[in-house]
């Protein structure tokens, strides 16, 4: 059974059944006093509780009660209330069923007060501080076992110092006795408490080791450096420590102050889960410095003369061969490794292995290889807590950014910081420039700038009142354009194309062989903004803010995700339908529409025959020609993205978020094509372009899921990054869990399959070489004689 104590005004300590939970008995304090604690003895249950004293404090009530009846026994009141100011300066109470204890110290710290729950006896300790510092905390272990020895363990910590004092009780007297002292180190430790029959272990955990001791003894049972010295100091631990003869083994469980999780296993780290990381705020795709230091090199070489460009890769050459011997070094290790290595695995130098760097609630920045299976390659505490708006990343540096106008700015490799700036103007959230470097812009809660832009192009910025702001160059003071939603309606998030979003193709071939020309413009945002039971899609040209085209959807349950994305000529949106007409489809459904310039194919619409064109005046855009379809899905999406490559050729996919499975599925894109044929089957020429019939439900197929049988819980972010390979597509996504894996939304087209063997290629080029040395001689010899023959 289970004894429970229910909080509130008056306390009530109820007895459970263990098989099926019903109520045995409950005892009710009318008293007033604050329910504190319930105990348990071989005899008897206590219910502990404070009373407020006349002047100042609370004294400590004890009540006895029958554990078959429930009914009170006994109580008494110990005098406390000079050294209880609050219920937090109790320092223990209960545990321990062999000898439940109560313990407290005084405001000074120079005593500590014990007593044996069930007694009115108070043993009075001295505290024996040789430090010169003040103590910080005093904590007491004490083992929960019922057969366990009356043994207990207190713990001191000033600000650079610990020790630990181990105490008996003696049952019969209801005396408590010192055994023996722990040595003090000069640095923080922690302590835990396990059983082995009836003896009690205490494991110490320090910054530098582990050790081990017996409560009956003072005698070290074992003692382990730690191979790997902690670099957060431990908070809590528990421990199991096995006997071997006259050694020890331990197993210890540290919580650390970051909140991450170790297992050290005699004094060596087996595992750390870094909890930390549940708490994740914003995280961003860092490239390897040497990757693009060689990128903008190449960048450089492109804007200069014929002869300039020359003399310039000439010197890098020549800077170059600084790396020789070490590539020298490592090249029989490359050749085996490409050789003996799984081809799929061995794709570091394609940029699959990129570094993710994760910002947490906390104020802790974490660097993840994600070719590593996430393994943690840097910690780094660089706040005690903040609010993060974004992380911008540049060759060999990471800068996160603060609400509070702040900034730290990391080195990617080793995680140190770089530098700081000191917090400003509080801002909304950050704009990111794409110019090399990146230009950060902090947005203030009104939706104007911080600073003014400073080169040419332009900015939309939302505000905390839910307009939509447009802003011109060296101008933060009056934008250039505003959108209001509808009276009735408020703006629910705005996206726009992914700041890397290559086009391949600026047409469609139909099965004719005729194109529709594809409505292509960097400057679009799609507004989302909701009603009491509507949702209002609107396409904003963010040049001119003018509205291009707009959507509304009847029936729409508002506190239900709506999630949106956008890329190339096409956007997507999903929420929840009610039904307003009979006819109407109700649940979730996914709404997919693409831009075209025209209808007509091979028609470029009004800009074919336009001699210019200008976004700044909004009476010359052209407004696209939409083509839409709607699909019921099985459950809501919480979030949306949408896979990048280097090229943009390979097929797209929607990444979405399904909170209801813990799940992140890549729905292909020409599944979700809205020129599909609606109530018939596709003609030849339309199969030949891959449309099939338009049904109106969408199930999601088992193979689209990124996450397969794992499930991600809380994931409010998912970040795609392209590689080196077209084909390849890194997917990170983030909240309460982390996930990160490889998409190829066209298959792994320009990858060696597993079936391709380098060594069998290799052996048939050997095989070959030898048949050839072999055969030469004979060859030159049989022509010879056949020249000289008769």
């Amino acid at each position: 059974d289970s004894v429970v104590l229910f909080g509130g005004k008056n306390g009530v300590v109820s007895r459970l059944d263990g098989d099926n939970g019903a109520l045995k008995w409950e005892f009710k304090d009318d008293s007033g006093d604050v329910p504190f604690q319930v105990s348990s003895s071989p005899t008897e249950i206590y219910y502990i509780s404070l009373q407020s004293a006349l002047l100042k404090g609370h004294r400590i009530k004890v009540t006895a009660l029958d554990p078959v009846s429930g009914r009170q026994s006994h109580h008494y009141t110990l005098n406390s209330e000079g050294d209880l100011s609050a219920p937090e300066s109790v320092l223990f109470a209960g545990a321990n069923t062999a000898a439940p204890l109560i313990a407290w110290a005084d405001k000074s710290m120079k005593t500590l007060k014990v007593n044996i729950i069930g007694s009115k006896q108070l043993s009075t300790l001295n505290i024996e501080n040789t430090s010169g510092e003040e103590i910080r905390s005093i904590k007491v272990h004490a083992s929960n076992k019922l057969n366990s020895l009356p043994h207990f363990l207190v713990h001191y910590d000033t600000d650079s110092s610990s020790w630990a004092e181990v105490y008996h009780v003696d049952l019969k007297s209801g005396s408590v006795s010192k055994a023996y002292q722990l040595p003090r180190v000069q640095e923080r430790s922690v302590f835990a408490t396990s059983n082995k029959d009836a003896n009690v272990y205490f494991t110490r955990i320090t910054e530098s080791e582990i050790s081990a001791v017996s409560s009956a003894s003072h005698g070290i049972l074992g003692r382990w450096p730690l191979k790997a010295p902690l670099t957060e100091r431990a908070l809590h631990a528990v421990s199991e420590v096995v006997p071997r003869g006259d050694a020890v083994a331990v197993r210890a469980a540290a919580a650390l102050e970051s909140g991450d999780w170790q297992l050290i296993r005699n004094g060596q780290v087996e595992w750390t889960r870094y909890e930390a990381l549940a708490g994740a705020m914003a995280a961003s795709w860092a490239e390897a410095d040497d990757q693009e230091e060689l990128a903008h090199q190449l960048e450089f070489e492109g804007h200069e003369s014929l002869y300039g460009a020359y003399v310039h890769r000439v010197k890098r050459h020549i800077n170059d061969l600084q790396h020789l011997p070490d590539w020298l070094r490592a090249l029989p290790k490359r050749i085996a490794t490409s050789f003996l290595a799984d081809e799929i695995s061995n794709l570091d130098s394609f940029g699959v292995s990129k570094p993710v760097i994760v910002a947490t609630a906390n104020g802790r920045v974490f660097a993840l290889d994600s070719g590593n299976q996430g393994s943690v390659s840097w910690s780094v505490k660089a706040a005690d807590s903040w609010n993060v708006k974004t992380i911008v990343t540049q060759p060999g540096s990471a800068t996160v950014y603060v609400a509070d106008g702040s900034s730290v700015t990391l080195n990617v490799t080793s995680g140190d910081i770089m530098r700081r700036t000191p917090s400003t103007t509080p801002v909304r959230s950050v704009a990111i420039i794409n110019d090399a470097p990146p230009v950060t812009l902090g947005i203030k809660e009104d939706g104007t700038p911080a600073e003014q832009m400073e080169g040419p192009g332009f900015l939309v910025t939302l505000s905390g009142d839910g307009r939509v702001l447009g802003w011109g160059a060296k101008n933060n003071k009056m934008p250039v354009w505003e959108f209001i939603p509808p009276r009735g309606e408020r703006v629910l998030s705005a996206t726009s194309r992914p700041s890397h979003d290559p086009v391949a193709s600026i047409g469609k071939v139909l099965g004719n062989r005729s194109v529709l020309y594809k409505y292509l413009t960097p400057n679009l945002a799609l507004v989302t903004a909701v009603g009491e039971r509507t949702a209002s899609f609107y396409l904003l040209d963010g040049v001119s803010g003018k509205v291009l085209h707009s959507s509304t959807q009847q029936g729409v349950h508002t506190s239900q995700p709506i999630a949106s994305a956008m890329s190339e000529n096409w956007f997507a949106y999903s929420f929840w339908g009610d039904v307003n007409d009979p006819s109407d489809a109700k649940g979730y459904q996914l709404v997919i529409s693409e831009l075209y310039e025209s209808p007509i194919p091979n028609d470029r619409g009004p800009l074919e025959s336009a001699s210019n064109y200008s976004s700044i005046h909004g009476q010359g855009i052209p407004e696209p020609h939409v083509i839409s379809q709607s699909f019921v899905i099985p459950e809501p999406i919480s979030h949306m993205a949408v896979t990048q490559t280097r090229q943009g050729i390979t097929s797209r996919q929607l990444l979405c978020t399904l909170p209801a499975s813990n799940a992140i599925i890549g729905i292909p894109r020409h599944v979700l094509d809205p020129r599909r044929p609606v109530g018939r089957d596709a003609t030849a020429s339309e199969a030949e372009e891959g449309l099939f019939k338009y049904h109106p439900t969408f199930d999601f197929d088992g193979r689209w899921y990124l996450t397969h049988a794992r499930e991600v819980t809380g994931i409010k972010t998912v970040l795609s990054s392209p590689t080196l390979l077209e084909s390849t597509s890194l997917v990170f996504a983030f909240g309460g869990d982390i996930f990160a894996t490889r998409a190829t939304p066209s298959q792994a087209f320009d990858i060696l399959g597993k079936s391709f063997s380098k060594m069998q290629l290799l052996l048939t080029v050997v095989a070959l070489f030898a048949g050839v040395v072999v055969l030469r001689p004979i060859v030159q010899k049989k022509q010879m004689k056949m020249r000289w023959g008769p």
